[in-house]
């Protein structure tokens, strides 16, 4: 006998459907540059070439910089916004969608979320600035994690989800990795954070070391950046930051939307 599948069960295979073929673009960098199509086969090459020195201690300031924000600066964080409103406006589109699952009122989900991360892709452009004219910048670098982690809070409460325990924590880290990596290696971290959305939607406690993850992390976004500012090679610092910081937060807010969207399509299956 032929299953007989509900109009909401038919929206939301729609709807996942069309996660997929983003999730399948985000391994894919079509509006690579002309520059940086030139000089990707010799990527792995200037990775060599970054100074141990310079990276470590990047990748340090990184690392302390996660610490620092994770334990004491959540508050501070949010009150760049406005978390009840966030939240006031998720349960009312929330319910309409509970109400009438359609196209219309997952849109409208998406809309609040992306107003959101424009306005945070403007504060990394200015503050990109001010880490360019200190050249690293690294006592500038807690600011730069501050702006990545306001723009992932407001995509997840967005959507619904929280995100001060440890395993949604664990879930951010691994967005952000992802977004600082190509290839197979990408594609790694982009299973495991269905893998980890999955556990915490089910209430599993995820096996996941927080530090050695912190460390992981900050050891992908010094390597990043400063590929990054290898292949632009422009002489003005302060440009190669603000360039470097959208990228970056661009990067991670389109992985972000697209997975926290799954969950929440998922979650209503």
């Amino acid at each position: 006998m032929r299953k007989i599948v509900s109009k909401k069960e038919k929206v939301l295979i729609k709807q996942l459907k069309l996660i997929d073929k983003k999730e399948d673009k985000l391994l894919i960098d079509r509006k690579e540059s002309f520059l940086n199509k030139k000089i990707s086969p010799y990527k792995s090459k200037l990775e060599e070439k970054i100074p141990d020195k310079l990276q470590n201690t990047l990748q340090a300031a990184f690392e302390k910089g996660f610490n620092v924000v994770f334990k004491k600066g959540i508050k501070i964080i949010e009150k760049s916004f406005d978390k009840d409103k966030i939240n006031e406006d998720f349960n009312i589109n929330d319910y309409a969608v509970n109400i009438q699952t359609n196209k219309k009122n997952i849109k409208n989900i998406d809309k609040k979320t992306n107003s959101k991360v424009l306005l945070n892709k403007s504060i990394s452009v200015l503050e990109g600035g001010i880490l360019g004219v200190l050249g690293i910048g690294l006592p500038d670098i807690p600011i730069f994690i501050g702006v990545i982690l306001k723009t992932i809070y407001e995509i997840s409460l967005g959507y619904g989800f929280s995100y001060d325990n440890d395993d949604e924590k664990i879930y951010i880290l691994n967005i952000i990795c992802s977004a600082m990596t190509t290839g197979e290696e990408k594609r790694i971290y982009l299973n495991e954070i269905d893998k980890i959305a999955e556990q915490i939607d089910k209430g599993i406690k995820v096996e996941r070391n927080i530090d050695e993850l912190i460390k992981e992390t900050s050891n992908k976004m010094a390597i990043s950046m400063l590929t990054s500012k290898f292949i632009q090679g422009l002489p003005i610092v302060g440009v190669v930051g603000s360039v470097t910081n959208y990228k970056t937060i661009k990067d991670i807010s389109k992985i972000a939307k697209v997975k926290y969207k799954k969950r929440y399509l998922i979650k209503l299956k």
